[in-house]
């Protein structure tokens, strides 16, 4: 599963290494068919690229819609809130980071890419992956 910031990498201009590494990683996972994000993430990103003028409501509208009709959304659901509510307080979690993290172990999600959090780290299953991090091999999402 995706994380906001990587997916917004990938259209922001304003940062061209982040840009060429988010694109990158998008590519290996739509190339290997294992493009995953939640319904927050799609919201996120939307949100991020209008407000901090990454792109148009109707550009951004547009990379949301490409990104609903070709990879796995995940639903936040109820269950998913209670469980980030609980991994907030216990690991010490922002909510929304740990919106994502319950989201993707309760779909059985086993890796997040993410720039947030600790590389490597794994949390009841659901490891946190830095695909930014020099030492990530683009090899390992094939």
């Amino acid at each position: 599963m995706v994380d906001t910031n990587i997916v917004v990498y990938a259209y922001d201009a304003r940062d061209p290494e982040k840009l060429a590494r988010a694109r990158a990683v998008l590519g290996a996972l739509v190339a290997s068919d294992r493009g995953a994000l939640s319904t927050q993430v799609l919201g996120e990103f939307y949100s991020t690229l209008v407000r901090q003028e990454i792109a148009s409501k109707s550009q951004a509208e547009q990379a949301v819609l490409e990104y609903v009709h070709s990879w796995i959304a995940f639903d936040v659901k109820l269950p998913s809130v209670v469980e980030a509510v609980r991994a907030a307080r216990q690991y010490q979690f922002d909510y929304y980071d740990a919106l994502i993290w319950a989201t993707a172990k309760l779909n059985g999600v086993p890796n997040i890419l993410s720039e947030d959090g600790q590389d490597g780290q794994v949390l009841e299953g659901v490891r946190r992956m830095n695909p930014l991090h020099p030492s990530f091999d683009l090899a390992m999402l094939s």
